[in-house]
């Protein structure tokens, strides 16, 4: 299935119907009072959070979505009936924002979490409710009010613990592969990962975090270059980024610390709160450098690029996974145990 992280859609619910104006009509009662039932509810329009979905391409085809109008009332005291409210099901982390005003409406961040997203009108009012002791037989009913009526933006931002940055072909692919059950495309060319990645990393039985890989970013990427800025959102709810450098590239003359700083600047530009997140480095493709040359470059890395904890991992190898694994747990349940505190 392809993934689709963001939609546009119209919503309309439904208008309430019509107020009825009729009168009691019966054999041997000459003046029979008002009997006009009021109109039905318009129906309303929900979005509800569903675990079981991971991509917003039901929205990429269908985009208008209409709620049922109210019945209008009837004589006899019959009221009409409220149309069925319409639920839109949506994946877990979906944000959703008014085009027309930038209001944010939702943030779906539950499994079963709902929001209302366009009201239904309410029904008009029958004659019945405006007799009164000087009008006995009022002529006058409302009409259902419209209901409401919205352009809307759907954006999906996938629920991690944990996020993974750095350039095409550092090895994010191939880390995700080597700490959890995930299984993303890896090659040898960039741009191998085309749409974000979730892994599951079970540390113990009952101890587990979600990490999620995205395209690889590129200088320029805060302005549109390439393909990460686009999934950069994806990371805004994260509580930890790793920042993977290639120790080894294949270009002989690429400066791993200088297209590391690169990427923060690009990360900076494109959103403060999140250059601002706790970040560490890690630096992979270790076993591709000689053993003499290892502690100099890794040295010459650290100094330029100064992060609070880094390591040295391969990927490909697993060597070096394990221990970063229970770091990051370590780090996570700290940062929740003082968030529960500070409640």
């Amino acid at each position: 299935m392809k993934f689709f992280d963001e939609a546009k859609i119209e919503v309309i619910a439904g208008d309430g119907g019509n107020g009825c104006a009729s009168f009691r009509r019966e054999k041997f009662i000459p003046m029979g009072g008002p009997d006009g039932g009021d109109g039905g509810r318009g129906a309303s329009i929900w979005a509800i959070a569903d675990r079981n979905l991971n991509t917003l391409i039901d929205y990429r085809y269908t985009r208008v979505f209409r709620g049922q109008k109210g019945e209008n009332g009837m004589g006899s005291d019959r009221y009409g009936r409220g149309g069925e409210d319409l639920e839109l099901r949506v994946p877990v982390g979906t944000v959703i924002t008014d085009l027309g005003t930038g209001e944010s409406i939702a943030d779906l961040d539950a499994d079963g979490k709902r929001s209302l997203i366009a009201k239904g009108g309410n029904g008009g009012l029958g004659n019945l409710h405006f007799k009164s002791s000087i009008n006995r037989a009022p002529r006058q009913s409302t009409p259902g009010q419209p209901g409401e009526r919205r352009e809307l933006r759907l954006e999906l931002k996938v629920l991690a613990d944990v996020g993974l940055l750095g350039l095409p072909n550092a090895g994010k692919s191939t880390f995700i592969r080597a700490v959890s059950a995930a299984r993303p495309k890896v090659a040898d060319y960039p741009f191998t990962t085309l749409h974000p990645n979730l892994g599951v990393v079970r540390v113990d039985d009952n101890r587990s975090f979600v990490i999620a890989d995205i395209p690889g970013l590129i200088e320029g990427a805060a302005e549109g270059a390439g393909l990460g800025h686009r999934f950069l959102k994806h990371l805004q709810r994260t509580g930890l980024l790793l920042h993977l450098v290639d120790i080894s590239p294949f270009d002989p003359d690429a400066d791993p610390a200088k297209d590391a700083k690169a990427i923060l600047k690009e990360l900076k530009k494109y959103d403060e709160a999140l250059y601002k997140k706790p970040r560490w480095l890690i630096i992979n493709k270790i076993d591709l450098v000689a053993e003499d040359e290892r502690e100099a470059r890794i040295a010459a890395l650290v100094k330029s690029y100064r992060p609070k904890r880094h390591f040295v991992v391969s990927a490909i190898s697993g060597t070096g996974c394990r221990e970063v694994c229970f770091a990051i747990m370590d780090h996570l349940e700290q940062a929740r145990d003082h968030a529960a505190a500070d409640r």
